[in-house]
């Protein structure tokens, strides 16, 4: 879709989604509230706070899409920070009539009653972080019933990839033990089937929603990358970096006992659950729709190796 794409959020999906839609040639304005990032060809910055009603609709003038890929910095603590911020980018796309894609995750869906699930999986929220995202995805879509804004949204589920720094299984300081061969330890059940997605399928995913004109109106699981284990999944890491690993688990009760000084640790331990049940999206909707489906595991776990020895090799 030609015009301006302006992406709301810089962070590990923002970033490489701009880096995709300028490399098609597009005008894209990448919005975060800090200063500015690296150049990235093709990109313009823009600096200021999206729930400023003035600047959300300069950043979003003359735009044919816009993307929120914008989150709170703090984890542990998103009530009455989400809500202004999600609520004020889909005022601005509104006004200006631009179609609206919104990055989401699945936590609206609580404990999945089968595995896989798909977007039409009846949504049970059972933490707050659930609750809450499942009153901003019915807001959406209820602003786009109204015809307020033309809405759509993908959902992705846990990170792993290249300048993919914050993710709760597949982080930097694992790698480095994946490529020194020592054990690991996880703050989760290694043993259940979970979902993971490669982050540049998850901005390419993006990309399609902002372009094809039936993504509109309805939600989208993005093209996942693993449905094994985290325990395969670490296991397959480390045959392709040439090593071998033990995968050991962290206590539950270590880390609330953590969480009782921390609040990241804290939000961490409530939403555990995801990893106590199968706990695996099914993207098939995206993939017959779209005729795109994910990134080759093994290619993928190569360039996010290729990835931190390059960023390490920097520092």
């Amino acid at each position: 879709m030609q015009g301006i794409h302006t992406i709301f959020g810089a962070g590990q999906v923002g970033t490489q989604l701009a880096s995709i839609l300028a490399a098609q040639g597009l005008r894209v304005r990448l919005v975060r509230r800090s200063a500015p990032g690296p150049r990235l060809p093709g990109v313009t910055w823009m600096q200021g706070d999206a729930t400023d009603r003035s600047f959300a609709d300069e950043a979003c003038r003359g735009a044919s899409v816009v993307y929120n890929c914008a989150n709170p910095p703090d984890y542990g603590h998103w009530e009455g920070v989400l809500q202004p911020l999600y609520r004020a980018v889909r005022e601005a796309a509104g006004r200006a009539g631009a179609r609206l894609v919104q990055l989401d995750c699945l936590y609206m869906y609580g404990k999945p009653p089968v595995s896989p699930f798909d977007e039409r999986t009846p949504h049970q929220p059972c933490r707050d972080k659930g609750r809450l995202r499942e009153e901003l995805f019915e807001e959406l879509y209820e602003a786009h019933r109204r015809g307020d804004v033309q809405a759509t949204s993908g959902h992705a589920s846990d990170y792993f990839g290249p300048a993919t720094p914050n993710a709760m299984l597949l982080r930097p300081d694992v790698y480095e033990r994946i490529l020194a061969g020592r054990t690991l330890y996880v703050l989760s059940d290694p043993d259940v089937p979970h979902g993971y997605s490669y982050t540049p399928d998850v901005a390419r995913g993006l990309a399609v929603l902002g372009e094809r004109p039936e993504a509109v109106g309805r939600p989208w699981h993005l093209p996942l990358a693993s449905a094994s284990t985290s325990r395969e999944l670490l296991e397959r890491f480390a045959a392709r970096a040439g090593t071998t690993i033990k995968v050991r688990r962290v206590p539950l009760w270590a880390l609330r006992t953590v969480g009782v000084f921390s609040s990241l640790v804290s939000a961490i331990a409530d939403m555990s659950y995801q990893w106590d049940v199968p706990y695996v999206p099914d993207d098939g909707d995206f993939r017959r729709t779209f005729g795109i489906g994910p990134t080759p595991l093994d290619e993928a776990i190569d360039a996010t190796l290729a990835d931190h020895r390059a960023t390490k090799a920097a520092a």
